[in-house]
């Protein structure tokens, strides 16, 4: 009767473990994993206490709150991202009207270079993979090399940028695209 007993309770908290590693998988699928545009490994940007709840909920999701807010009200756009744009000298590379001068177009318009009216990495038809691109900067692909701008990694440009600010300035060039892919990060 007691080995009866003691199997039952070998039985219940065994399943209460697996029970409970399928909740914590769970979790830690939610949570949004950003590789480095460059090599491919993880991006150590974590979520911190002065980060806003949109940049919160992106960093749990991999989704932008700011995209479809844009694309909703315009109004948004001049105090946000197109503000950092200029703030943080993307228009030296990527052109005033995101056009592309010393880098590719943003605008996806057409222009001089091969990359003018697609993506130069595939991944940046996403949100998630623009912040990866922005965030972690690329290994040059297009001929020259983005730098690292998030201030959470190591040798970013600058003061670098919050998680925040790289959320806006995607939904800034989101707003501005003329090209005539598909809308990816609208969906």
């Amino acid at each position: 009767m007691i080995s009866n007993k003691l199997v039952q309770a070998r039985l219940i908290l065994s399943a209460l473990v697996i029970s409970g590693a399928m909740v914590f998988s769970g979790n830690a699928a939610a949570e949004c994993k950003l590789e480095s545009t460059k090599d491919g490994s993880p991006l150590a940007i974590k979520v911190t206490d002065t980060d806003s709840a949109e940049a919160k909920e992106f960093l749990e999701t991999c989704v932008n709150p700011y995209t479809k807010a844009y694309a909703k009200d315009p109004s948004l756009i001049k105090p946000g991202g197109k503000k950092l744009f200029g703030y943080n000298g993307c228009s030296g590379c990527h052109g005033g009207k995101l056009e592309g001068i010393m880098a590719p177009s943003l605008s996806k318009f057409g222009g001089q270079g091969a990359f003018d009216t697609k993506w130069v990495y595939a991944k940046n038809a996403t949100d998630k993979g623009m912040f990866e691109t922005i965030a972690g900067g690329t290994p040059g692909a297009s001929g020259g090399t983005m730098f690292i701008w998030h201030n959470q990694l190591p040798d970013h440009t600058g003061d670098g940028l919050t998680t925040d600010e790289i959320l806006k300035l995607i939904a800034y060039i989101r707003s501005e695209y003329h090209g005539d892919g598909e809308k990816t990060w609208l969906k």
